[in-house]
């Protein structure tokens, strides 16, 4: 066993998950879209001058440029400004279970869109999510959750999923750091416009606000970014994905310790059926070797 790769697969899929939870906190005290421009302009800022510091350049292929800017407005504008906006009226742990499909809605639009087959373990396994999420969705909606939140939520999950299936073959050729740190700057460009056009932008400064915004910049921004990379270099992008079917479970813990938030027997059992279904999915890629 490879206990490296281990240790790096859980070590992103625990530093991801987190950033729901500190986003939650950000938003309770700024305005989520200005902030998180914010963090977009800090993270490239130290991403690029990490990859000029290496040795890669900002001359790249077409290819690449289409992944800048394709992910660039769909994770960092669409995916992650929907959530924050989200998470002012919702908690971060049904934020982050919806996210958590994400890996479910790539297999269902690559199978309705692109005419990929789908394994029958995969066909159990996105009928499995589907049935996990079905099972949350219902009992937060009858509990009076906000629905408005709920469709940004949903909304950027497919959104994110769109980004994935577009720029599948767009980031090879190298200066892949260069790549993440121009990917904040669409980011931060896009959702600063909306930000200037429609917040108000009174900041509550205090600790939380500066511990949560550095973390957030640092953590899931940038360290997690070089982890997942480094781990698809070691043992490929398949496998490396197979680490997602964590983030329902780790979603909800962080929540739960960081910030209090509580969880019925419905929640407990929709992520344990939903982090089954997103394995099988990523199981059924899987080739023998």
């Amino acid at each position: 066993m490879d206990f490296r790769a281990l240790f790096m697969g859980l070590s992103f899929a625990l530093i991801w998950s987190s950033a729901f939870s500190s986003a939650r906190i950000i938003v309770a005290y700024a305005p989520p879209l200005g902030s998180l421009s914010l963090r977009f302009f800090v993270s490239g800022l130290i991403g690029v001058a990490l990859a000029r510091m290496l040795g890669q350049s900002w001359h790249l292929t077409r290819n690449q440029w289409i992944s800048v800017v394709v992910f660039g407005v769909c994770q960092n504008a669409l995916y992650l400004g929907l959530n924050f906006v989200a998470m002012q009226s919702i908690e971060a742990s049904l934020a982050s279970i919806i996210a958590s499909t994400m890996p479910l809605i790539v297999a269902l639009l690559g199978w309705l869109v692109f005419r990929e087959k789908l394994t029958p373990m995969a066909t159990i396994g996105l009928l499995v999510g589907v049935l996990g999420a079905s099972l949350i969705m219902g009992s937060r909606l009858s509990g009076g959750v906000d629905v408005y939140g709920v469709i940004l939520c949903v909304i950027a999950a497919f959104a994110l999923a769109v980004a994935t299936l577009a720029v599948r073959t767009a980031s090879g050729g190298g200066n892949l750091l260069m790549i993440v740190g121009l990917q904040m700057f669409v980011g931060a460009g896009v959702l600063g416009v909306f930000s200037a056009i429609l917040e108000d932008h009174t900041v509550i400064l205090n600790w939380q606000l500066t511990a949560a915004f550095i973390y957030t910049t640092l953590a899931p921004g940038l360290l997690a970014t070089w982890i997942w990379f480094a781990l698809v270099a070691r043992i490929g992008a398949v496998r490396a994905a197979t680490f997602h079917f964590l983030n329902p479970f780790f979603g909800v813990a962080v929540a739960a310790v960081l910030l209090g938030e509580k969880l019925g027997p419905v929640d407990i059992f929709g992520v344990v059926i939903i982090t089954v279904g997103i394995l099988l999915v990523q199981l059924s890629k899987q080739r023998p070797s």
